[in-house]
C-alpha cells in the first residue's frame, strides 16, 4: 500500500493507473503513427498529430475514475468491470465530442480516433487482466498488532475491511508479557511481548500497529527501537486508523496526539495561495452559472410561495458571524421562529424544486458570492448554525478547531460522509473535518473537488 495525503491508498490502483494511462497514450499514437503516416523525409511530420492524444488519455482516465474501475470491486467483478469500461469509454467520446466542439484544435483525426478507441477498450481489458493477476501473487505487508483489547479489535476490523491495500493481519500480540491465550474476539494471539523479536522474525511481520489500551502498561521501548532500526514499520493506533478510513477517531486519540502527530501545518504561502484560488474560482463560477439564476429562480418561485433567495447566519473563521446564501429549497416558515432543526437527507420541509436543488448542489451556487467575500473557501468543513455549535462544542471535544479554517462550500467530511442530522453525526463529521485540517492543502482541495463534481454528477453523496 501507499499513503497519499496520510491516506492508505492501493498499490494495485496506483499501478493501474500508471499503466493504463501509458497504454492509452501509446494505442492513440500507435494509431495516429498507422493513420497519419510521416511524409518521406520529414521526421517531425507527424509530430502534431500526437498533441490531441494528451486530452483523451485525461478524459478516458477520469471517465474511468468516476466509474470506479479504480476501485477494489472491479478487480473481483471481470463482468462488471467489462460493463464499467464500455459505459466509461461512451461517457469519454461524449465528453470529447463536447470538448471538440469548444476547442476544435485539440480534434484527432476521425480514422486515428476510432482506431485507437479499438485499441484502448482492447488494452484495458489486458492491462486489468494482467494487474489483477499481480494482486494475486504481488508482494503483501504482513501485519501484526500489540494489544488484545477493544482498540486492538476496532484496528484489526478496519484492516480486514480495507481488502484492497495489501495487508496480511497476522494476529494480535498480547501485552503481557507471559499471556498464552490463543485468541481474543475473533482475531488469532500468535504471542505474548515477552518474545515479540522472535514473534517479528518468525512471521515476518513488516508492519506493528500499537494498540495498547492501558497507559499503565509499559512497552519493551528497547525492542520496538531495534525492531524500527531492521525496518519493521511501527505506528500508533490512532494514526493506523485514520489512514485507514480518513477520519480521526475521537474515541481514540489523546490530546498528545494531536501535540505530537505529523500534519497541522499551514503556511502562510498555502493560505495565500489558496485564498487566490478562491476568488478565481468562486468569480469564474459566478459567470458561468449566471444562465442558470433566471432558470432556477422561475423554478422556485413557480413550485412555492416565498424569496428565491434564503439567507441563513452560520458560524465562520475564528467563530465570526456571516450570512449564508443559499436558493431557497424549504417552503416558506419552515421553521418555528427561534428554533433551530437539523436538516435532513430527505426533509419533508422541501419543496419539489428544493429536492432536486438539494441532490444536484445547485442550491449551493450563491454560496460563491460568500467565497468572493471571503467569508467562505471554495473547500473547507461545513459551516454550522450558531444554535448547533454552543450545542455541539460543549458536547464534542475539539469540536471549535473546525473554525480554525474558512468553511467552504464542499468538504473533505461532505464527500466522506452521510448528510448530518444529529449530534452522533456531526461527531462523526467532525472526525473528517479533523483529518482534513491536519492534511490540508492545495493538493488535497483538488482531490475533494474531484470527488465533489463526481457528488454532483452521479447524485448521490453527502455534503
Amino acid at each position: 500500500m501507499t499513503r497519499i495525503f496520510d491516506l492508505y491508498i492501493s498499490r494495485s490502483a496506483i499501478l493501474l493507473a500508471l499503466i493504463e494511462g501509458l497504454a492509452i497514450a501509446a494505442c492513440l499514437a500507435a494509431a495516429v503513427r498507422f493513420t497519419l503516416p510521416e511524409a518521406p523525409g520529414h521526421h517531425t511530420a507527424g509530430l502534431a498529430g500526437f498533441v490531441p492524444v494528451i486530452p483523451i488519455v485525461a478524459v478516458f482516465q477520469i471517465a474511468f475514475y468516476y466509474n470506479d474501475l479504480y476501485h477494489f470491486a472491479a478487480f473481483r467483478n471481470s463482468l462488471l468491470s467489462a460493463l464499467r469500461l464500455g459505459q466509461s469509454l461512451g461517457a469519454g467520446c461524449l465528453a470529447l465530442a463536447a470538448l471538440y466542439y469548444a476547442a476544435p484544435a485539440l480534434m484527432l483525426e476521425r480514422t486515428s480516433f476510432l482506431l485507437g478507441l479499438a485499441l484502448v477498450a482492447i488494452s484495458s481489458g489486458l492491462t486489468r487482466a494482467l494487474v489483477a493477476l499481480w494482486r494475486t501473487r504481488g508482494p503483501v505487508d504482513n501485519v501484526a498488532i500489540i494489544g488484545c483489547g477493544t482498540l486492538a479489535l476496532t484496528v484489526a476490523r478496519e484492516i480486514n475491511r480495507r481488502e484492497d491495500l495489501h495487508l496480511r493481519l497476522l494476529g494480535l500480540v498480547d501485552e503481557a508479557p507471559w499471556q498464552h491465550r490463543t485468541s481474543a474476539g475473533s482475531e488469532p494471539v500468535i504471542g505474548s511481548m515477552g518474545d515479540l523479536p522472535a514473534l517479528v522474525e518468525e512471521n515476518r511481520v513488516s508492519r506493528l500497529i500499537v494498540a495498547v489500551e492501558d497507559n499503565r502498561r509499559v512497552l519493551p521501548v528497547r525492542g520496538l527501537v531495534g525492531l524500527r532500526l531492521r525496518g519493521v514499520k511501527i505506528e500508533d493506533a490512532a494514526s493506523a486508523l485514520a489512514s485507514l478510513t480518513g477520519r480521526v477517531w475521537l474515541s481514540v486519540v489523546r490530546p498528545s496526539w494531536f501535540v505530537y502527530a505529523e500534519g497541522f501545518r499551514r503556511s502562510k504561502l498555502t493560505l495565500a495561495v489558496k485564498r487566490a484560488v478562491d476568488i478565481v474560482v468562486s468569480a469564474v463560477a459566478i459567470v458561468i452559472c449566471a444562465p442558470l439564476v433566471p432558470l432556477i429562480a422561475a423554478a422556485i418561485r413557480l413550485d412555492s410561495r416565498g424569496p428565491v433567495f434564503y439567507r441563513q447566519t452560520r458560524v465562520g473563521y475564528q467563530g465570526r458571524t456571516f450570512q449564508l446564501l443559499k436558493f431557497r429549497s424549504m417552503h416558506e416558515n419552515a421553521e418555528r421562529a427561534n428554533e433551530a432543526l437539523w436538516a435532513r437527507e430527505q426533509d419533508p420541509r422541501s419543496t419539489r424544486v428544493g429536492r432536486f436543488l438539494r441532490k444536484s448542489r445547485l442550491d449551493e451556487l450563491p454560496q460563491f458570492i460568500n467565497v468572493l467575500r471571503g467569508e467562505m473557501s471554495f473547500v473547507g468543513p461545513r459551516p454550522e448554525r450558531p444554535a448547533f455549535v454552543e450545542q455541539l462544542r460543549k458536547e464534542i471535544p475539539y469540536y471549535d478547531e473546525r473554525h480554525s479554517v474558512r468553511p467552504g462550500i464542499t468538504g473533505w467530511a461532505q464527500v466522506r460522509y452521510r448528510y448530518g442530522a444529529s449530534v452522533n453525526d456531526a461527531e462523526r463529521k467532525l472526525e473528517y473535518d479533523l483529518f482534513y485540517l491536519k492534511n490540508m492543502s492545495l493538493a488535497f482541495d483538488m482531490l475533494i473537488a474531484f470527488e465533489t463534481v463526481r457528488i454532483v454528477l452521479f447524485g448521490r453523496g453527502a455534503r
